[in-house]
């Protein structure tokens, strides 16, 4: 583990760990751009600065985005407020795989989750000509001459195409230079682990598999991931909603929470907050007891949810947390909890 490179000034510590043999950094905590692109409920031009500055402000370098997330406007804001910062003082990732195409029928993207006009379609596309297309366009909306690390976006439903023509074409672009780590971003784990275990990717982003309330991706995913000596990045650590706030309302994997997982996700918030700690503190700190994971990715729309975030993180957690979860049945006993040097 090192410390995160940045620029001069007081700051908070976060460290840093190298996605796999990539020599690419990113800080323990990232910054997710989804939300900031309108997922779910409308987020303002200012409010999406103010949300990125505060991630700086509190240590973060790593930030993640998609041409996927509000129709490109997740690129463009996060190039927007980037683009002043020394490049080499932070790591940025997007995504390939959907192209965006220019779509003049009006309406808005809410069918897909974000509260934004429809100045777009998305098209699926993991030929080798669509990711360079892809990377190409999201570099225009950055505004910025290159990223660090590239994904697949969610090749569920593409997967021998994935394999065969976007996965090589990732590999020639970072061999050329062109990109400095590659990998793969997905809600499951089974695709991923086959990543993992038969190509040359840096790493993988897994989103909700891997989290206080589930842990699917112990089964295969970190095992593998650990043996490769590849990394992986935590994303969806609050289960998309349900352990920031467990109640009737919230949501799960993007829809509404089932009654079961929203009475598991109280009995463990009642667990933490026995033991002084918010379920928030927990959730964002749980990944880090497996060593194949890098990073856990924050998604934030404002910038007291960041700072929020930041302060959670950073907050001391006493072993007794994990060893009542472990008392109340919440954690099984072949689960790793992380150590205050693990963060």
């Amino acid at each position: 583990m090192t410390s995160a490179s940045g620029d001069s000034g007081a700051r908070p510590v976060m460290s840093a760990r190298t996605l796999g043999r990539s020599g690419v950094s990113v800080t323990s905590l990232g910054f997710g751009g989804a939300a900031v692109a309108g997922l779910f409920e409308d987020v303002g031009e200012e409010a999406a600065a103010a949300a990125v500055d505060a991630a700086w402000e509190a240590g973060i370098r790593y930030f993640d985005t998609a041409p996927h997330y509000g129709l490109g406007v997740s690129e463009r804001r996060m190039g927007a407020a980037l683009r002043s910062r020394p490049r080499d003082s932070f790591t940025l990732s997007t995504k390939v795989g959907r192209v965006l195409e220019p779509h003049d029928g009006g309406g808005d993207d809410r069918a897909n989750g974000f509260a934004v006009a429809a100045t777009h379609r998305r098209r699926w596309d993991f030929s080798a000509d669509g990711v360079r297309r892809s990377l190409e366009d999201s570099l225009t909306r950055l505004g910025l001459d290159r990223v660090d690390l590239v994904l697949l976006h969610d090749p569920d439903d593409h997967e021998e195409q994935a394999f065969k023509e976007a996965y090589p074409a990732l590999e020639e672009l970072r061999a050329q230079g062109v990109v400095r780590a590659i990998g793969v971003g997905m809600n499951q784990t089974r695709m991923l682990t086959r990543f993992v275990t038969d190509t040359d990717i840096d790493a993988v982003l897994c989103a909700g598999r891997y989290t206080l309330l589930e842990q699917g991706a112990l089964d295969s995913l970190l095992p593998a991931a650990a043996r490769a000596g590849k990394s992986v990045i935590i994303g969806g650590v609050f289960n998309s909603g349900l352990l920031a706030n467990p109640a009737p309302d919230a949501t799960y994997d993007y829809a509404t929470a089932p009654d079961a997982l929203v009475r598991r996700a109280l009995r463990i918030r009642d667990v933490t907050e026995a033991h002084g700690v918010p379920l928030r503190a927990a959730a964002l700190r749980f990944p880090f007891g497996h060593p194949a994971v890098g990073s856990v990715l924050l998604g934030a729309r404002s910038a007291e949810q960041v700072r929020d975030a930041a302060e959670q993180f950073h907050r001391f957690l006493p072993d007794t947390v994990w060893e009542g979860l472990r008392a109340q049945d919440l954690l099984t006993v072949g689960v790793p909890v992380p150590r205050r040097s693990e963060t």
